[in-house]
């Protein structure tokens, strides 16, 4: 169970509790920043180490996506409290109401024996919410505080980031929908 990709993992998810106690005890974003994306980019290392050296465990594949959902969401949830970061409390919720609806999903159709691995539109999010993250702690600097076009980037991010994961909910709904039904189409055959 404690293979190097699943240290690499629990690595990630201590890290996620250093931003969130960074976010919220001090104002040294660059710093923060630095860590964020250090635990972020470990998500490409532990997946690189399964695969290359075949060491996907069970709970390997239970761990990762639910310490990407824990980093994520609660980065989005300590930065709401941040005046000026540009996350706001509904933007949090459509963050956090589509991890934990494609998460059920995912353990339902799994149960059900159907691969409902990541698609592009869930990579993509993951992409746009690592970059959403960053941008809204650096926009907290007070160098970049009044830059209107850095403001302007991190807000196209952040409305990027909130229409993916819109966009990705309702794909991995329908997709979800399509594979259930041939499933039960082919169990009645």
């Amino acid at each position: 169970m404690l293979n190097s990709p699943n240290l690499v993992c629990l690595t990630r998810l201590a890290l996620a509790f250093v931003v969130f106690a960074m976010i919220q005890l001090t104002d040294w974003w660059i710093a923060t920043t630095v860590v964020f994306v250090i635990a972020v980019a470990t998500d490409a290392l532990d997946g690189y180490l399964a695969r290359k050296y075949n060491l996907v465990t069970v709970f390997g594949r239970i761990l990762d996506p639910m310490v990407d959902k824990i980093i994520i969401c609660g980065s989005f949830i300590f930065l709401q409290q941040i005046a000026d970061s540009g996350i706001n409390a509904w933007i949090t919720l459509i963050i956090v109401v589509r991890e934990i609806y494609i998460t059920s999903l995912r353990g339902f159709f799994e149960q059900e024996g159907i691969d409902f691995s990541a698609k592009m539109s869930g990579k993509l999010k993951m992409v746009l919410q690592s970059a959403a993250i960053p941008a809204s702690m650096l926009s907290l600097l007070p160098s970049l505080a009044d830059s209107g076009t850095f403001l302007l980037i991190r807000d196209g991010l952040i409305w990027a980031t909130v229409a993916i994961t819109i966009y990705s909910g309702i794909e991995y709904t329908f997709r979800g929908v399509k594979l259930y039904r041939e499933k039960h189409s082919s169990d009645a055959i």
